[in-house]
């Protein structure tokens, strides 16, 4: 993965986890039965974009220790935020469990393209003092 791409990707993570911790916030929010209509539409929308950008993150990379299924089916389990509000104690307990668990898959993701980022710069710089290409030893 050449600078551009990795570091379009490792915008688009960070925007993603973002997006996650917004998700978050939403059903915290739910706990406390103050919502109105801007915050289940808002709601919407941050799933909308968590679904959109796992296609653009899992199109780019191999490996990622999330599936698709995994993910659809939380935001699929929340369908609003008043749904979530009517959820029993271990019923909502559950679902932070799995929003935690993926979230944290996600941060380790995210740690993984970093470390491949900064042997990137390691090498360009390596290659900038030593220069590019290992010259042939004359025998």
């Amino acid at each position: 993965m050449n600078r551009k791409s990795l570091d379009q990707i490792l915008g688009r993570m960070e925007h993603h986890l973002e997006c996650w911790k917004q998700f978050n916030d939403y059903m915290s929010l739910a706990r406390t039965k103050k919502y109105g209509p801007e915050d289940e539409t808002q709601f919407l929308e941050i799933k909308c974009v968590l679904t959109q950008e796992l296609e653009l993150i899992l199109a780019q990379l191999d490996n990622v220790p999330i599936s698709r299924e995994e993910v659809h089916t939380l935001i699929a389990a929340i369908p609003s935020i008043r749904y979530l509000s009517e959820l029993n104690e271990g019923n909502l307990k559950t679902l932070e469990n799995q929003w935690h668990k993926m979230f944290m898959n996600w941060q380790a993701v995210l740690g993984q393209l970093k470390v491949r980022r900064e042997e990137q710069e390691g090498q360009n710089f390596l290659g900038r003092i030593f220069g590019t290409k290992a010259k042939p030893v004359d025998k």
